[in-house]
């Protein structure tokens, strides 16, 4: 308790009615895993602290020394989208985190963030999943045309509404078109946006790691995050705010702009 108290995790006060006894409280970090919580963040947790994750690590040594695409793959024989398709136990964690980040992320814009969404009239979310992001932005703003874009298999059975539809698809052939994009294969969505002057933009919402301005602790944590990705995804990686630039010129895009929002994310907005 005295190292979760150290942390932030509990708080400890005195209970003068007990002769001092020392009590413990939650503080907003632990009242984030409560499950009657509607911002719920325990999924990420139990995500990132299961052994599938933890043992990844052990094999580091081994895969610096061949030619696995990552450190994951390594330990488990397999990349990590095949033992997603492959074991519910695991997709149940991955989908549950998704959906559970989803909503943080979605309420969080929505109440902060409105103009965001201000000026165009459809919207379409890459790799959307379920629908958790697009359903709230649907619901908030009855105007836009949202439309959920993934695989086949994950959107098949799903329901819309009135202004939300599920599209089936591979993301690396073709996007449909729509004003906004919320972010995923910057090349591809750039084609299917239209200009600036039209409303046209993609949003991204993503780590910006910066170790010259954030505290010691803000940094470790976004470096840690940076550590989990290349073990898991080889070619998933944190970024600079350098190194997005470089990447979505390379995109051809033209300019973008970039605001600290929650946690260590930042909310990118993307112009043609």
């Amino acid at each position: 308790m005295r190292i979760l108290v150290h942390s932030g995790f509990f708080a400890q006060q005195l209970d003068q009615n007990e002769q001092e006894e020392e009590l413990y409280l939650l503080t907003p970090a632990s009242r984030l895993l409560l499950k009657d919580n509607s911002m719920n963040a325990a999924p990420f947790v139990l995500l990132v602290a299961d052994p599938i994750f933890t043992t990844s690590f052990t094999f580091l040594s081994t895969w610096l020394r061949n030619d696995d695409s990552s450190v994951f793959e390594t330990a488990r024989g397999k990349n990590f989208w095949d033992c997603v398709a492959e074991e519910p136990r695991l997709r149940n964690l991955f989908y549950d985190n998704m959906v559970s980040d989803s909503r943080l992320i979605s309420r969080y814009l929505i109440e902060n963030f409105k103009d965001v969404f201000i000026g165009f009239k459809s919207l379409i979310d890459v790799g959307g999943g379920t629908g958790t992001m697009a359903e709230a932005i649907a619901k908030a703003f009855p105007e836009i045309e949202c439309t959920v874009f993934d695989l086949p298999h994950i959107v098949v059975n799903l329901q819309g509404t009135k202004n939300l539809a599920f599209v089936g698809g591979d993301m690396f052939q073709s996007i449909p078109s729509a004003d906004a994009v919320l972010l995923k294969i910057l090349k591809r969505c750039k084609e299917v946006i239209p200009s600036k002057d039209k409303g046209g933009k993609v949003i991204i919402v993503d780590m910006i790691i910066d170790t010259q301005k954030q505290d010691k602790e803000s940094v470790e944590t976004q470096l840690c995050t940076d550590m989990f990705m290349m073990s898991v995804l080889s070619v998933a990686k944190e970024r600079s705010l350098k190194e997005w630039n470089k990447l979505f010129l390379e995109a051809g895009f033209t300019h973008y702009k970039a605001t600290p929002i929650i946690g260590h994310r930042s909310l990118i907005e993307l112009y043609p």
